[in-house]
């Protein structure tokens, strides 16, 4: 039987109604990260204000309700009538799509909010939504409630004089959103980094949920972008003192660039427009590398560095080590795609590249010293990049010749359908023998590992190539590393790191997430990566069995069976100590294990980075700082 299609079956979805109906298409999930979403879209508004030059202080405030309150001193949303509408443009800019001050260029020059959806799509999402705003002595208000008006616009007092603004409160709706308690740290990181984007601006977090009182943080940076490289670089050694900062404008761009160079052998650049993450990079990121590889080249054959005979430095050795912002300003950005991913707009290119290299250029000349060590890290890195080549094409002539293209200790599933197979990382060759006999051989391959990995945070690309743990797992994944990454390849729907659950464990597994992020960063993006989840107790009474999987889930299962002398309770100290049998029951069998995504938030990147770099990197003190405020009992860690 067919279904009738005719035109009664086209929906037209009226107002805000096709917010709620597909609320990812605006927000991009419905889940933490667009819940965190709604909050960046407010405050992205009164940032827009801070960028004219109208607002200098933004309060954001987490309600013991989880309600939202964000108030700024800017110019406050217009409160008179919008003759096109036939409403207070306020009510406007909260119940419909598509309008707002960043169209046709009369209200902002510069806007991170480029769709224009933010307020609105924050209006259907929520509960209810109010408004404040303070203009021309009076205060004005209005409520909705799942986009719907409430009320008409109305006056409910005075402000004081000469005083304007915008305070918005807003409950995110249970009906759409996974979940709807908020995370202080999430904001904390954003918030931090828009404060850095925007020289002088002061933005407030507050939260006052905890039952201990409020917590709150005060985030202004006079010196903006180059604050937020000393923040970075803050776990890494900088190899000079000074933070090189470049300023300009060309073709109505306006350009700022920071950066400095550390110890490290990682690149960490972050590019924003109007104050919006660009984790994709796009023509400003690209007009700076080209300008910084000419520059530097350039001065190395000047001053004899390099010699005639040798080649020039890539990029890729001039950013070793380089920690970057790019930040531009530009009326009428053009995006690839509603997430803002990657700027498309080609003057950027043409005007970063431009006041990167004058600029750059005549700091050289002015610096000689700080120029001849990032010109000698550069060449190093060059020589080890080259030796790295080498050892991989060794690598690759080897397979070729002798046919072994898989490492000989794993154990490989017969299926070659990379969706149905999957590839548990092991630590030794105790738990490697367990798995190996517990696992489904058609789509589970076991690779054991001796020992911990190398920390790859502190090695260069030749050294990594040379390690013979890494270059078991690069083998066995099939998709190369770095600049020969292609997914395609993959051999593995799921990457399952599965370590002892103990301190130990817990530190191989974080090494080989420092690889994975660093090298295959896009295996944890499209959500290959996987921690296997083993049990910390077995408790037997009476010929039953349970595991538990925490101290919490052991004393729940304890207060159902009864606290006696029949309780036999083992602490499982690793994977070894369990056979086959428990460990495929306990931890691989697709129907009863408990597997964690790894996953990360793009738009925290930078904030990513850093607990890489504090983890893993050589400096103690910031890495002892961290755990004591992330980690219970902390004064009793060995670091």
């Amino acid at each position: 039987m067919s279904t009738e299609y005719g035109a009664d079956q086209i929906q037209i979805l009226e107002g805000l109604e096709a917010v709620r109906k597909r609320p990812g298409m605006y927000i991009g999930s419905t889940s933490s990260r667009g819940l965190h979403h709604l909050v960046y879209e407010i405050v992205d508004n009164a940032v827009d204000e801070a960028l004219g030059g109208y607002c200098d202080t933004i309060d954001v405030t987490i309600n013991p309700d989880n309600s939202i309150t964000v108030v700024d001193n800017g110019r406050g949303i217009p409160v008179g009538i919008n003759h096109k509408a036939g409403k207070p443009a306020v009510e406007v800019v909260f119940t419909i799509l598509h309008a707002g001050g960043k169209f046709g260029g009369g209200g902002y020059k510069v806007s991170g909010g480029l769709h224009g959806v933010g307020a609105s799509v924050v209006n259907a999402l929520s509960t209810w939504l109010e408004v404040e705003i303070c203009s021309e002595g009076q205060i004005y208000k209005q409520r909705y409630e799942r986009g719907h008006v409430c009320y008409p616009l109305k006056v409910v007092g005075e402000c004081e004089q000469g005083k304007t603004g915008t305070k918005v409160t807003f409950l995110p709706d249970p009906t759409i959103f996974e979940e709807t308690v908020y995370d202080y740290n999430v904001l904390k990181q954003r918030l931090r980094e828009m404060a850095f984007l925007t020289k002088n601006l002061k933005i407030i977090l507050r939260d006052l949920r905890p039952e201990e009182g409020p917590i709150e943080k005060t985030f202004h940076y006079e010196g903006g972008i180059r604050e937020f490289v000393t923040y970075l670089n803050k776990s890494k050694t900088p190899l000079y003192e000074d933070v090189l900062y470049f300023e300009g404008k060309k073709d109505n761009v306006y350009v700022e660039v920071a950066m400095q160079h550390n110890d490290s052998y990682t690149e960490s650049s972050y590019s924003f427009v109007n104050n919006i993450n660009t984790p994709e990079g796009g023509t400003h990121l690209a007009g700076f590398r080209n300008a910084i590889t000419k520059t530097f080249n350039d001065y190395a054959r000047n001053a004899k560095l390099l010699k005639d005979s040798e080649a020039n430095l890539s990029g890729d050795d001039i950013r070793e080590g380089m920690t970057a912002i790019v930040s531009i300003k530009i009326e009428d950005p053009q995006f690839e795609g509603q997430t803002k991913q990657k700027l498309g707009n080609s003057e950027a290119r043409g005007a970063v590249d431009s006041i990167v290299s004058e600029q750059l250029t005549y700091y050289l000349e002015q610096n000689p010293t700080v120029a001849k060590q990032i010109c000698e890290k550069s060449i190093l890195a060059q020589r080890a990049r080259e030796a790295a080549r080498k050892a991989r094409d060794l690598t690759r002539r080897k397979t070729a010749l002798d046919g072994m293209t898989l490492p000989g200790k794993l154990a490989d599933c017969s299926d070659k359908n990379p969706e149905n197979c999957e590839i548990f990382i092991v630590e030794g060759d105790s738990a490697g023998g367990s798995a190996k006999t517990a696992r489904s051989r058609a789509t589970q391959a076991i690779l054991p590992l001796r020992g911990k990995i190398l920390n790859v945070e502190k090695a260069r690309l030749d050294k990594i190539y040379g390690n013979a743990e890494i270059k078991s797992m690069i083998t066995a994944f099939g998709t190369g590393i770095h600049d020969d990454f292609d997914i395609t390849k993959l051999r593995y729907g799921k990457i399952i790191i599965m370590t002892d659950a103990d301190v130990d464990g817990a530190h191989i597994a974080t090494l080989m997430l420092t690889f994975l992020y660093r090298f295959m960063p896009e295996l944890i993006k499209q959500g290959h990566v996987y921690l296997a989840k083993p049990p910390l107790y077995k408790l037997e009474k009476n010929k039953k069995i349970w595991y538990a999987y925490s101290d919490d889930e052991l004393a729940a299962i304890l207060d159902e069976v009864g606290r006696d002398q029949n309780n036999k309770i083992q602490r499982y100290k690793g994977l070894g100590e369990m056979d086959a049998e428990q460990l495929w029951e306990t931890t691989m069998d697709p129907e009863r294990r408990v597997l964690l995504k790894v996953s990360m938030d793009e738009e925290a990147e930078s904030e990513i980075d850093l607990t890489f770099t504090t983890l893993m990197g050589d400096k103690v003190e910031p890495r002892r700082e961290f755990i004591e405020q992330n980690a219970k009992n902390a004064k009793n860690l060995d670091i």
